[in-house]
């Protein structure tokens, strides 16, 4: 049974999403931990806002109109939050039932862990099909070569998040990347839960697949900042990555 007092503030970015809004609003409803939830829509002309209408009630709050981007936006939800444990849920994405609660309990069996993630699954779109994400038990030699967490299924300590001043809103690709390694360095190795948490939905539209130049880019420059240089792997994968897989969609 939930509790009066919320333990995670969850903030949830939206940009015409409303495809896909209330599915995600549905799964950290229904998840047993208390929550305080945070709409933030940067002004949606889709039928979003009827859709965070209908869940006003049940919302802590929430606005609808042109912001500085999503790292802003989840900057500003958490701050209006007071919970001790934050995260973020974009509005395509999902967690599983329990997966919030699972964090949770990791967290406080573990007070030391500045975050904590579990493991999360890929929908496609498209097919419906589910695919396991690449996610592996933290370390920085493994950071340094991928991205080993995946964020749906992550939550982080508050005071590890003000400490830090939250996401970097100049980053538009790899604020989260950024922000594992911020937390790494400020707090120690992030906590696995070898659990799955949550899913990550993969469509047309996500920023990944838009944008992949810049994503690699910022990623790229992210590692060179926090681990001192960029490894061989991303030199040789960026081919692959950034310019093939732009032709065969």
């Amino acid at each position: 049974m939930k509790t009066s007092s919320p333990l995670v503030t969850v903030v949830v970015p939206s940009y015409n999403q409303a495809k896909f809004l209330e599915d995600a609003l549905r799964s950290i409803e229904a998840q047993k931990v208390a929550t305080e939830i945070f709409v933030m829509d940067g002004g949606s002309t889709d039928g979003s806002v009827g859709i965070i209408r209908n869940w006003e009630s049940k919302l802590a709050g929430w606005r609808s109109h042109k912001d500085g981007g999503q790292a802003a936006a989840i900057n500003e939800g958490i701050a209006r939050g007071t919970a001790p444990y934050v995260c973020w849920l974009n509005s395509d994405d999902l967690l599983l039932p329990g997966g919030l609660d699972k964090l949770v309990a990791a967290m406080e069996h573990h007070p030391a862990w500045p975050a904590a993630y579990g493991k999360a699954l890929h929908l496609d779109d498209s097919s419906g099909r589910r695919t396991p994400a690449w996610v592996e038990p933290f370390s920085e030699r493994r950071l340094a070569v991928r991205c080993v967490i995946t964020q749906p299924a992550s939550l982080i300590r508050r005071t590890a998040w003000t400490a830090l001043g939250g996401l970097d809103s100049t980053l538009k690709m790899a604020l989260d990347y950024d922000l594992w390694w911020r937390l790494y360095r400020y707090g120690g190795p992030l906590g696995f839960v070898d659990e799955d948490i949550a899913i990550n939905r993969n469509h047309d539209a996500t920023k990944t697949r838009i944008h992949r130049r810049l994503h690699y880019k910022e990623a790229m420059e992210t590692v060179r900042r926090h681990h001192g240089h960029v490894p061989l792997k991303w030199w040789l994968a960026q081919p692959y990555a950034v310019w093939w897989k732009t032709l065969i969609r």
